[in-house]
């Protein structure tokens, strides 16, 4: 039933995507998200198991997609990878960031964790200044009252010019005015005027000159400013997508050449690099998000704020940081080690009294000595080793380690240890994949995937593998 997509604006930078889509009125939409905000609590409650999961094209990046039905019409939802930025680092961010632009979805959905706003804001404008058919979902709205904050969704919607809907996934509540926005937005004849980020005015001077002419060339096909910000920054992977999906080189029409040259000119004149022009533009993303956010968001109980700034202060300083890390490990790990010897020792002993009530059962039936080996010594025993060994501290270990994820504790261990890491040439997000690699490797191999840079990211694959996981230690 699968068809490749081939609404407006799929062109080849998605070719080989396979959207099942099943009549030409179906409707696919875009799930976008910062990582941990409910975005796949959302997705399987629309798609209600209806789904089914695969591999990006030419990416190791999973994709999972699904059906809705709302009034009478289907709508595939597209979960797109987590991501803080579309300002591709990472596979996962290229692949998000390739389909909003390039995929041809007919509108997309932002997932907010409302308990940090602030944080997801800027997603949501870097999604607006791509597709201004955006719907922007508020989730964790119980959680944010259980903490005394207040998002005020109209003065939001009124801010960014676009739909704003408060949820509450994990209770199903607000999914059904989420679907109404939707089924409205995309039914509209005109895309909705969004909020725009202003940038420094060095920036605007460039913009100004690219635009115009990008929006000659464009002919609608890409927003014209968004793309003259991406010409500028000169990402190669997006050079290559945008050459891909409009099939010529702008980089080699002149006009365009002309105006880049300089609008360039213009910004090195202000000292702006391609770096620091990144920085730049990022920056002026993060103060608008911090603004929209001061104006729609009321925190009843300043108490918890301050007491996250005070716990800043002990967590990640050069003083108390580290030493403050090495206990909570300790302690983690003590308790996994300890706490794993009691189960560990009545599963080893049960799983041995099967074997030789398994060995008198071969020996009743007389059976070959060689099948005894093989099945009972050999398979039967190795699976009770495995058990009893490595199920006990994997069992204790990773719901520890989550509580701390939850707690919002691995982020600060990542940041204390990025300079120390830094200065082997890795990354400060190898603790985290390190530390659970004392779990286990394969987990903590896997888990270096939230790591940008290719080459650190290799460089915490291969090192992993020296982490001593339990299924190492010598047996109780």
């Amino acid at each position: 039933m699968g068809l490749t997509h081939t609404s407006t604006g799929a062109g080849a930078a998605d070719a080989g995507l396979i959207i099942d889509r099943r009549s030409p009125e179906d409707r696919v939409i875009a799930l976008a998200g910062n990582p941990n905000v409910g975005k796949s609590t959302v997705f399987n409650a629309l798609t209600n198991l209806r789904q089914h999961t695969g591999n990006w094209p030419g990416k190791t990046v999973t994709n999972a997609q699904g059906r809705h039905t709302h009034r009478g019409r289907d709508y595939i939802l597209v979960d797109l990878p987590g991501t803080y930025s579309l300002m591709a680092h990472s596979a996962e961010e290229e692949v998000a960031r390739d389909f909003l632009c390039f995929g041809g979805a007919d509108g997309a959905v932002v997932v907010c964790d409302a308990t940090c706003l602030e944080r997801n804001l800027n997603l949501v404008l870097q999604t607006l200044e791509i597709t201004p058919r955006t719907v922007v979902c508020v989730n964790l709205m119980d959680e944010a009252r259980s903490k005394g904050i207040e998002v005020d969704t109209a003065e939001l919607s009124r801010l960014l010019g676009v739909p704003v809907v408060a949820a509450a996934a994990g209770r199903n509540e607000g999914l059904g005015q989420l679907m109404e926005a939707v089924a409205d937005m995309a039914a509209a004849e005109e895309a909705p005027h969004t909020f725009r980020p202003g940038y420094p005015s060095a920036v605007e001077r460039a913009l100004a000159r690219l635009e115009p002419v990008l929006a000659r060339r464009l002919e609608g096909r890409l927003p014209a400013r968004w793309t003259a910000l991406r010409l500028l920054d000169q990402d190669p992977s997006l050079l290559c997508a945008l050459e891909k999906f409009l099939e010529i080189d702008l980089m080699e029409d002149p006009e365009v050449r002309v105006a880049l040259l300089e609008a360039q000119a213009g910004l090195k004149e202000e000292g702006l690099d391609q770096e620091s022009l990144r920085e730049t533009v990022v920056a002026s993303l993060v103060r608008a998000g911090a603004e929209i956010a001061g104006e729609t968001v009321t925190f009843h109980r300043e108490d918890a704020a301050r007491r996250d700034r005070q716990l800043d202060r002990i967590l990640t300083s050069r003083a108390t940081g580290i030493p403050v890390m090495l206990c909570l490990l300790a302690v983690v790990f003590w308790i996994t080690i300890a706490g794993a010897n009691v189960p560990s020792a009545l599963l080893a002993d049960g799983l041995f009294w099967v074997q030789d009530r398994l060995t008198d059962l071969f020996a009743y039936l007389q059976a070959p000595e060689w099948l005894h080996g093989a099945l009972v010594l050999g398979v039967y025993r190795v699976l009770a080793w495995v058990i009893s060994v490595m199920l006990p501290p994997m069992a204790i270990f990773f719901p520890l380690f989550t509580l701390l994820e939850d707690f919002g504790y691995l982020p600060r261990v990542a940041f204390v240890l990025d300079h120390a890491f830094q200065k082997a040439r890795a990354c400060g997000k190898q603790a985290l994949t390190m530390c659970m690699g004392f779990g286990c490797n394969a987990a903590g191999i896997v888990g270096c995937r939230i790591i940008d840079s290719p080459r650190e990211r290799l460089i915490a694959i291969l090192t992993n593998n020296f982490v001593p996981c339990n299924g190492r230690f010598a047996p109780p």
